[in-house]
């Protein structure tokens, strides 16, 4: 299906939670993945819990509505279906809901199908390792020189890049770090992080720019700050 994976991921983990956490002693849960027809897949969580009633349904997808769980043993914040529902809409989805009191209750969200991604495999040849490079002939990996102070992240990256024998991934700590790592190491790209400690991405960049051994290499702002005038500055 055409999604992404992680906002995927965020929806049903927070369907499974609410099938478990509102489901009877004893009860079970349901999920099944069937296409609805040649565009469009649908994946429903159903539950044996007490049901939702017409009141109920209609206040479902409201912010902090429990629909009368607040003084109950269930700990929640009543946004987790609201978050949801947005993140299937943006990934150009739906989500509805079916229930009957004292039966259950069966969430779905129905998304667009997608073209497999074509699999070479070589049958006399079994990958264990990392992801083979994707590089044009007598080429070398590039380098992604990735400028970023909190290590989570920087982590994060190297995750990322570890399967991707056509990459080579430095990291630098702080902004003078990577300004010096792109003048000696000429990266094919430079993703910068805009709050760096002392000198700012957005300092960094300036430098860089005005360094005519610097002023060729792209730079991806890669930041927290997400504001409208911090994507603006950047």
């Amino acid at each position: 299906m055409s999604a992404d994976p992680t906002h995927l991921k965020q929806v049903l983990t927070n369907l499974l939670s609410n099938a478990i956490k509102y489901n009877r002693a004893g009860g079970s849960v349901e999920v099944i993945c069937s296409r609805r027809s040649s565009a469009r897949v649908r994946i429903s969580v159903s539950d044996k819990g007490a049901g939702l009633s017409t009141d109920q349904l209609a206040q479902l997808f409201q912010p902090f509505n429990r629909l009368g769980q607040e003084t109950g043993s269930v700990q929640g914040t009543g946004i987790g279906l609201v978050v949801s529902k947005r993140l299937v809409e943006l990934m150009g989805g739906e989500i509805g809901v079916h229930s009957m009191v004292g039966v259950g209750t069966a969430f779905w969200i129905e998304l667009d199908t997608a073209a497999a991604l074509p699999l070479v495999v070589d049958p006399n040849h079994v990958n264990d390792g990392p992801i083979p490079a994707i590089v044009q002939p007598n080429d070398g990996p590039r380098t992604l020189l990735y400028v970023e102070d909190n290590r989570a992240n920087a982590q994060l990256m190297e995750q990322l890049i570890a399967g991707r024998g056509d990459i080579r991934l430095l990291s630098a700590a702080n902004a003078l770090h990577g300004i010096a790592l792109a003048r000696s190491e000429q990266p094919a790209v430079i993703l910068m992080d805009i709050n760096l400690r002392g000198m700012s991405g957005l300092e960094a960049l300036k430098v860089l720019r005005e360094d005519i051994a610097t002023r060729h290499i792209p730079v991806v702002a890669l930041s927290a700050s997400a504001m409208a005038q911090d994507i603006e500055s950047g």
